[in-house]
């Protein structure tokens, strides 16, 4: 009898002991506790600019319904709308990263479609662009050095490099504007009474 009762006693406390594990494990698992973080993602604003004569700045977006900007080309002797084969005119165009632009970007020539050769000189007209020293004027003077695109005809497009933009050092101010000079070149066989239009495509991306 003794060793009957002293077996129920152990098993009492053992079985004590687990109805006690049971009880602390609900204790723990009652301390719990969570932290939360939210965070708020604003993009950058990004817009392009150009001007003819680099004080009116605008948008020139074609894809967007707006029209091109229309450059002023002058032959060296002002015999506007009077080339002959060989000669060359320029024309100065600026671009920049307008005000609320927050970041730098790169600049590329990105294409130029022209008029049918069949009813236009696009055969007979090359041309080659040029980025500027500030304050320079576009001519034969400045239209040096290595060009920013070239184009053996006026759909044609080769040699492109990039034009490094910077955005203005507050989001109200325009980044810096830089110059762009075209001149468009007539080969030997420009044929006469023809009007040519062409168009220039350039795109900026930004750089951080």
């Amino acid at each position: 009898m003794a060793t009957t009762t002293t077996q129920r006693k152990v098993l009492a406390v053992l079985a004590g002991g687990l109805v006690l594990g049971v009880g602390v494990a609900v204790t723990l698992a009652a301390w719990n506790d969570s932290e939360f973080a939210t965070g708020t993602f604003t993009a950058g604003a990004f817009n392009l600019e150009g001007s003819t004569d680099g004080t009116t700045f605008a948008d020139h977006d074609v894809d967007a319904g707006g029209t091109a900007a229309t450059l002023a080309f002058t032959l060296p002797a002002g015999l506007v709308g009077n080339m002959s084969p060989t000669d060359t005119v320029y024309a100065g165009f600026w671009v920049r990263l307008a005000a609320g632009t927050t970041s730098d970007a790169d600049l590329v020539a990105d294409g130029t479609t022209a008029d049918p050769a069949a009813t236009s000189n696009a055969d007979h007209l090359g041309y080659a662009i040029y980025q500027l020293a500030p304050g320079a004027t576009c001519d034969a003077a400045s239209a040096v050095g290595t060009p920013v695109a070239t184009g053996a005809t006026l759909d044609a497009q080769t040699g492109v490099t990039t034009v490094p933009l910077t955005a203005g050092a507050t989001t109200a101010a325009a980044g810096t504007a830089v110059q762009l000079c075209f001149a468009v070149t007539a080969d030997a066989a420009l044929e006469p009474g023809l009007v040519t239009d062409a168009t220039w495509t350039f795109t900026a991306t930004s750089t951080n």
